[in-house]
């Protein structure tokens, strides 16, 4: 058995991508892939909300503020329905 203390607080990090013409998006990336095996739909959806949240405290313009909350919108939403 293999037993790993990460020092990692988030197991997910939340950037925002794309072009302002075409769209922006936020994308996800799992800090530690040693843990992402063993993370099911809700905690990684958790993950994903509080990775958002993060982001949304260093949202440097307004339309990826906009981004931001509409991506915490329907994390919330998806995680009311999955309760």
């Amino acid at each position: 058995m293999n037993v790993m203390n990460s020092e990692v607080n988030q197991a997910i990090v939340a950037k925002t991508c794309g072009c302002t013409d075409r769209g922006r998006k936020v994308t996800y990336n799992f800090v530690d892939t040693y843990h992402a095996l063993c993370l099911d739909k809700k905690d990684i959806m958790i993950a994903q909300l509080r990775a958002c949240e993060l982001l949304l405290k260093y949202a440097s313009d307004e339309p990826e503020r906009k981004i931001v909350e509409k991506e915490i919108s329907e994390l919330s939403m998806a995680l009311d329905l999955l309760a």
